[in-house]
């Protein structure tokens, strides 16, 4: 039946750190935070800045020599400040799909709210506004609406539908944990495949970190990590919580190993 809503158990479950695509699949994401956004504008407010400069300078210098009128350098300092301060940034954001100058150098780019790349409409209202919120206000505007907003979010960023990614994420220590002894029969039947990816990134966290916590922290650490995990588990390992994450840590690797192998000799297969 059409427009008939769905039961609350059937609709997809998104957290704060994840964004829905339209196909109904969350995607676990990584925002950048206010103060990384923060100074990837001011890289790109100054580089916009010096173009000008260097257009304005350039533009003295051909009256100098008599090539353009003064009234031809008037014109041409207002259709400066709209070349450098929207239509440039709006051609670099829609040529590079949501990066510039500033968020390449603090590990960044502009996505849609979907998560998908963005376009010349988006990287269009984004400039416009911009010119308000950034140029006009030195950045006060879009550091005090970014300040309110759950992904640091500036006024441009609500009205276009988009928000900064992080690119870069730091490289997660290599993880091996091994099965715990006298939990083998429960890894032959054990079912981990529900587990998300978010939960099972704080798992491998915490195994690999584990021996170097102070004890009363490890214990109430892996207590609440482990009733996070049950939801997911089936069935349920009889042990203490710490024993319990090192078993499902060692049986979910070895499960996604085994499924990147068979993968791998499929694809073999067929590029015979």
């Amino acid at each position: 039946m059409v427009g008939e809503l769905r039961p609350a158990a059937l609709r997809p479950q998104v957290h704060d750190d994840e964004v829905l695509t339209g196909e109904a699949v969350a995607l676990d994401v990584q925002p950048v935070g206010l103060v990384l956004r923060a100074a990837g504008s001011l890289i790109d407010l100054l580089a916009y800045v010096a173009a000008y400069i260097g257009f304005f300078w350039a533009a003295n210098e051909l009256l100098r020599v008599g090539v353009i009128s003064p009234d031809a350098v008037q014109i041409a300092s207002i259709a400066l400040l709209v070349i450098v301060f929207v239509a440039l940034p709006v051609t670099i954001e829609t040529a590079s799909r949501g990066r510039s100058l500033g968020k390449l150098a603090v590990g960044a780019r502009i996505v849609r709210a979907d998560g998908g790349a963005i376009g010349f409409r988006h990287a269009f209202i984004r400039g416009v506004l911009g010119v308000f919120e950034i140029v006009m206000t030195i950045g006060s505007v879009a550091l005090i609406v970014g300040m309110f907003t759950p992904r640091a979010q500036r006024l441009g960023d609500l009205a276009a539908g988009t928000y900064s990614e992080r690119t870069r994420t730091p490289k997660l220590a290599e993880v091996h944990p091994l099965l715990p002894p006298g939990m083998e029969g429960w890894a032959s039947v054990a079912d981990v495949a529900r587990i998300p990816d978010r939960v099972g990134r704080r798992l491998n966290q915490f195994v690999s970190g584990a021996d170097a916590m102070y004890p009363p922290a490890r214990a109430r650490a892996a207590a609440e990590l482990a009733a996070e995990l049950s939801p997911y588990v089936s069935p349920a390992p009889h042990a203490d919580p710490e024993t319990n994450l090192r078993a499902i840590a060692s049986v979910r690797r070895d499960r996604e190993l085994r499924a990147f192998s068979l993968q791998s000799d499929r694809v073999a297969q067929l590029t015979r």
